[in-house]
């Protein structure tokens, strides 16, 4: 139970400051500081929970790297379930703080819908944002399996190198999907998006699920296959 809670507290740290900072500062491409402001709140906050939960976890906090894991057989399919259900509350919880914190405060969203994925940068293209999606997501986990084998000598700078590479993968990824990466992060700003009325989020949160868990299904088997050819 540990193990989900932590994730559960994981995930919602990655909403909270990840997704506050892009509805505080605001991400567009045009405006360059909001855009790197945010791309580093996410890596960064992957950095922090790292060395916070990552003793405990994992620190996954994203459903596309439990996949990952669990492809590569670093888990059992029953924690890999309740991993999901952890992050995908975690991700649901860090949100609501989000609309209690702006809607107290009387803070406006820049985004518009708490930090939500959307296809704006890709022209509205489904097919866009899922290539997008696959491929920085195969990316960050083919990083992360590689960081956390067993034949990895990085010892406590895992945590690091993984951050600075979400970091970057935000910094291409935000101008045209916002960066999900992460099916948990998505799913939570989009629902409570659509309770506050803006259902345009939820219509295509399906491209920042499949996606990613495409992209990490991707990331493990090409993965498995270097390391087996490795050994």
């Amino acid at each position: 139970m540990k193990k989900y809670i932590a994730e559960f507290i994981g995930t919602m740290t990655l909403v909270v400051l990840g997704c506050g900072t892009a509805m505080l500062v605001g991400c567009s491409s045009e405006q360059g500081t909001g855009y790197l402001l945010t791309a580093l709140a996410f890596g960064l906050t992957i950095v922090g929970m790292a060395y916070c939960v990552g003793n405990i976890s994992g620190c996954h906090i994203n459903p596309a790297v439990s996949l990952g894991v669990l492809m590569s057989g670093g888990m059992s399919s029953s924690d890999f379930i309740g991993y999901v259900v952890a992050q995908c509350l975690g991700a649901l919880a860090g949100s609501g703080l989000l609309a209690a914190i702006f809607g107290l405060g009387g803070v406006v969203d820049k985004t518009g819908g708490f930090g939500s994925n959307g296809l704006a940068g890709v022209n509205g293209s489904a097919i866009a944002g899922l290539l997008v999606e696959i491929v920085l997501t195969c990316i960050f986990v083919m990083v992360i399996l590689g960081v956390t084998s067993k034949n990895a000598g990085h010892g406590s700078f895992g945590g690091l190198i993984i951050g600075w590479t979400l970091v970057v993968i935000h910094i291409l990824g935000i101008g045209l999907t916002g960066t999900s990466v992460n099916p948990a992060r998505s799913i939570g700003p989009a629902i409570v998006a659509a309770i506050s009325g803006n259902t345009a989020p939820i219509a295509c949160v399906w491209v920042f699920i499949v996606g990613p868990l495409i992209g990490a299904a991707l990331a493990a088997v090409i993965y498995k296959y270097l390391e087996s050819d490795k050994k």
